[in-house]
């Protein structure tokens, strides 16, 4: 048994302090402060207890390739989705294990530091690089499995219809990704790639047949455009996961990543959608970094979904991530999704203290939701979801801002001692301490 002693907790009075404590993994009891100081328990001294973050969007092969010095000579001068996806083909043709392997290290090393105990890491399946990416995101998630719960998602950013071969070879592929022999969790696929329309939407019932073959989630990059001349492929999606059936034939959830054209909807379209998901498990994940950065018309707009709106007004499950780390298709960034959380006050005007705490969620409770790695999974997330720590609930959290041994303590108003104080006042993923089926991590 462990126990954490002094801590404030989200949905408790911010003046109340609490002492928690853990046992295989579950919190067994949970008490207002007491005066005892046991022996090698944690002292959070009035800081913020919450529950841990998560990545339900992060691609783990192509993250710091504009810093490792294996590709160095491949660096941005357009700007463009063209450019990051010729780029990025020319960084793949040079994978090799150890470079994906210590570039993956970093991404969940630094994701721990900053409060990450659940991810979804997408790694490419192609003839480029054959099974290497899936192989060493394997390999990730067995190192790792002790600290962070990390789904992998078998991910085709090549299109699986548009090649010489008629896209056989990368089906092949993704056919095989589906053995044993990997630990692909989740399967995904970019249908904007492809040449046409009829493509497209081959492309998005290929995937759907395929997943619900092998009883997987499934992850859509999807509708990655501001042309409001285009038709969004959402309504094929729905069309097609009603068509065949799948809340009859699976319990697995589906994800819908992007869908920068949503953001030209009117309330009716709006209202239209809500209506056709229905009671499908489809979640969206804004990827506001990559979004801004690389969805933009000459004009100057710029499209990133307004997750809190799709929450409050639409009551629609949605969630944020970071989606790239240090390549062509996101430059800058960093491992920690509270970094998001801030930065999303000023992109979705949500600064309210009700505000704070949905930000706080979307890359919390409901991105764990979302892709199907809460212990909640049945609850909708679009229902009030808090952040309350229970008794009973998985030992799965961040302490804010516990001061190193030696230093001094800080003064009390300083103290990150509310999830308002985590989000408006992004620490830099300073001194927070993690935990992870009840054990420190990271």
């Amino acid at each position: 048994m462990h126990q954490i002693l002094g801590a404030t907790l989200p949905g408790r009075p911010k003046d109340s302090k609490y002492d928690i404590e853990i046992e295989n993994g579950k919190i067994i009891d949970i008490r207002e402060a007491q005066n005892d100081r046991l022996e090698g328990a944690t002292l959070a001294a009035d800081h913020l207890l919450a529950p841990s973050l998560c990545h339900p969007h992060v691609h783990l092969d192509k993250a710091f390739l504009l810093s490792h010095p294996k590709y160095a000579h491949l660096q941005i001068e357009k700007g463009t989705f063209p450019e990051a996806m010729e780029l990025t083909s020319k960084a793949k043709a040079d994978f090799e294990e150890d470079d994906l392997l210590q570039r993956g290290n970093r991404l969940i090393d630094e994701s721990l530091k900053a409060g990450v105990t659940h991810m979804r890491a997408f790694v490419e399946v192609d003839p480029i690089v054959n099974m290497l990416c899936l192989q060493a995101g394997s390999q990730l998630k067995k190192t790792h499995q002790d600290k962070c719960d990390i789904q992998i998602c078998a991910f085709a950013q090549l299109p699986l219809f548009t090649a010489d071969d008629d896209g056989q070879e990368i089906r092949k592929l993704m056919q095989a990704a589906m053995s044993e022999e990997f630990s692909a969790d989740v399967i995904g696929s970019t249908p904007y790639v492809e040449e046409n329309r009829t493509k497209m939407e081959q492309n998005v019932e290929w995937l759907v047949d395929l997943a619900l073959k092998h009883d997987k989630h499934i992850d859509f990059h999807l509708d990655y455009n501001l042309d409001p001349q285009t038709e969004p492929m959402v309504w094929h999606v729905l069309t097609t996961l009603k068509a065949k059936k799948w809340t009859k034939r699976t319990n697995k959830k589906i994800v819908l990543g992007h869908c920068a054209r949503l953001t030209l909807f009117g309330e009716e379209e709006w209202q239209r959608l809500a209506q056709e998901i229905g009671d499908l498990p489809v979640s969206f994940v804004g990827l506001p970094t990559s979004d801004l950065y690389m969805m933009r018309t000459e004009s100057g707009v710029r499209g990133t979904l307004p997750i809190p709106t799709l929450i409050k007004k639409y009551h629609l499950n949605a969630a944020i991530s970071i989606n790239n780390i240090g390549n062509a298709f996101t430059p800058y960034g960093c491992c920690d999704p509270l970094y998001l959380a801030n930065v999303g006050i000023g992109v979705y005007q949500a600064g309210t203290l009700q505000d704070t705490e949905l930000l706080y969620e979307c890359v919390s409770t409901r991105a764990k939701n979302a892709i199907g790695l809460s212990e909640n999974d049945s609850q909708p997330v679009h229902d009030k979801y808090n952040l309350q720590l229970n008794k009973g609930s998985a030992a799965d959290f961040v302490l804010f801002g516990q001061t190193p041994p030696n230093a001094s303590a800080p003064e009390p108003w300083k103290i990150i001692n509310s999830v308002s104080d985590a989000v408006y006042l992004y620490d830099g993923a300073k001194n927070r301490a993690t935990w992870y089926g009840g054990r420190r991590v990271g």
